[in-house]
């Protein structure tokens, strides 16, 4: 884990029995010591249910200068501020404080999640979790992005929105013949999303994410009798078993015959029904709740 810490400690005024009360001394107003302070949060969406940093996240953080009017590249190095640390408690603070060129060049800023040290812009490197079933791993395999653009010099807080870059896979396994609520959510049910890659390379300039590396399958985080998994976005072909379920023990695949697109910051969700017969279980699937495309098919 990359990780980095900032603050710093504020001295007493003195006082005195004929003062009690002593004006505090003018702050200096060079404005080249203008601080650059953030506030970084994360796009809503009726797609996405993470939408809140908690206390430790930490992001990274790039600063490009406007030169007169036009705005400056994106650079490993170089740049106004260059991957600087924020450390979120409450309030985002730095490594090391930062401060704008001036009072009146303006500025880009780019800011992801995780904070990491690569220095390649265009192919950053990040993979998420191949099991994602405990939820400190799921939460390790995300990865956010935001840009404000041409911000003026100011002392209050940059606003940056992040958004999510991967997709999320969301599978509802629900009770059919022979199962109830209460006999599934005590059975040891299991979920992989098979095919995927795993590896992503985003570009730090513009937020636009490829899939890399070689194929894997994804063990997703159960919540009850709901599974969750960040996938890559990417495009699997023509698969016999896209998702498989494992109900104490057995193997029951989902086919998938049209291939699956997994979008960037978007949901998919699998209703699944698994009904309990002589040969076993039988695993059904109805329409995607995102596309409003009904997928049906059988799993055996």
């Amino acid at each position: 884990m990359v990780s980095c810490s900032g603050g710093g400690d504020e001295s007493m005024l003195p006082t005195s029995p004929d003062d009690p009360t002593p004006e505090k001394p003018t702050e200096p107003t060079d404005p080249a010591q203008i601080p650059i302070n953030l506030n970084c949060g994360i796009a809503p969406t009726t797609r996405v249910t993470d939408n809140a940093y908690e206390n430790g996240d930490q992001i990274g953080l790039y600063v490009v200068n406007y030169d007169n009017d036009a705005a400056g590249t994106l650079q490993p190095v170089g740049n106004h501020v260059d991957n600087m640390c924020f450390t979120y408690t409450g309030k985002w603070t730095p490594a090391t404080a930062i401060y704008w060129a001036d009072a009146e060049t303006p500025a880009d800023f780019y800011a992801y999640y995780p904070y990491g040290t690569s220095t390649d812009i265009e192919a950053y490197s990040f993979a998420v979790k191949e099991n994602q079933s405990l939820l400190a791993d799921y939460k390790a395999s995300e990865f956010l992005y935001g840009k404000a653009t041409k911000v003026s010099p100011t002392e209050s807080a940059v606003n940056i929105t992040t958004r999510h870059l991967l997709s999320c896979a969301i599978i509802k396994v629900v009770p059919g013949a022979g199962f109830t609520d209460e006999s599934l959510g005590a059975a040891d049910v299991k979920v992989r999303i098979n095919h995927v890659q795993n590896e992503a390379r985003i570009n730090l300039r513009d937020g636009s994410i490829t899939s890399a590396g070689s194929a894997t399958s994804i063990q997703a985080l159960r919540e009850k009798n709901s599974f969750k998994a960040l996938i890559v976005p990417q495009t699997i072909g023509s698969t016999d078993n896209l998702v498989t379920i494992t109900i104490d023990g057995w193997d029951y695949n989902l086919p998938q015959t049209d291939g699956m697109t997994f979008v960037t910051a978007t949901r998919h969700t699998f209703t699944i029904t698994v009904n309990r017969t002589n040969e076993g279980i039988n695993v059904g699937i109805d329409g995607w709740e995102d596309d409003e495309i009904d997928h049906g098919g059988t799993a055996e």
